[in-house]
């Protein structure tokens, strides 16, 4: 009987940098070997496959799509390489698979047949954020992205700002054409003395991770502008 493949989680650029300036090089020798690939988006992970390694044959690869349109009858077969003994990549559209992004239903898949399921080292936005924000990375939670409209926003709001003022801080993100509304709604739910981070373009161009009061942040006119952003409370 062959041996299963390994199943890699393959992290990509959160922007415009050059990819060997953020990602090691295990990253570039996995995308050397790996032929077949779980993606969001097969003609950006094309891109950015050839960005790694020019050289890389694009007709040798086989791409599958997961996304949220993609059948849960079809999530088996995407493993099928792996029985075969060949290794698998699920690369991420943006940042690191499996966090706030998908991947997680092919992982657990690969546990149950006793794929060996191999992390690769890479930037997430949610992590870097918190290291560089000055908020308590002993206790914290993603919560993902909050309501759409205002007043359930505003509630969700006030609910988060309770814990991360008991010291939990508290992560979350928007669509970045909402950044500014989400902002006005910081600003205006919660206590001048919370902290507030703002985490924008990182480890892009442009990048900027700031944390102030939001008393502070009231006597600037902020604007944050349609930039990837990371928000965190404290």
């Amino acid at each position: 009987m062959a041996t299963n493949g390994v199943l890699y989680l393959i992290p990509t650029l959160l922007g415009d940098s050059e990819p060997l300036e953020v990602l090691p090089m295990r990253v570039k020798k996995s995308i050397d070997m790996i032929d077949h690939y779980i993606v969001e988006n097969e003609k950006s992970a094309r891109a950015f496959i050839k960005r790694v390694l020019p050289s890389k044959k694009q007709p040798d690869l086989v791409m599958f799509t997961l996304n949220k349109f993609t059948e849960a009858s079809e999530f088996a077969r995407f493993l099928a390489p792996c029985r075969e003994g060949k290794p698998v990549g699920i690369l991420s559209e943006a940042g690191t698979p499996c966090i706030a992004d998908p991947g997680a239903v092919i992982v657990e898949i690969a546990h149950r047949e006793g794929i060996r399921v191999v992390p690769l080292v890479g930037p997430s936005s949610i992590l870097l954020a918190l290291m560089a924000s000055g908020m308590n990375g002993q206790k914290f939670t993603f919560n993902g992205y909050l309501p759409v409209e205002t007043g359930d926003r505003k509630k969700e709001i006030r609910k988060l700002e309770a814990l991360a003022r008991k010291g939990h801080t508290q992560i979350f993100m928007e669509t970045p054409y909402r950044n500014q509304q989400m902002l006005d709604d910081l600003l205006f739910s919660c206590q001048n003395s919370t902290l507030l981070c703002l985490a924008s373009n990182i480890t892009a161009s442009g990048e900027s991770i700031v944390t102030k009061s939001i008393a502070e942040w009231k006597k600037e006119k902020v604007d944050p502008g349609r930039k990837p952003t990371v928000f965190l409370l404290m």
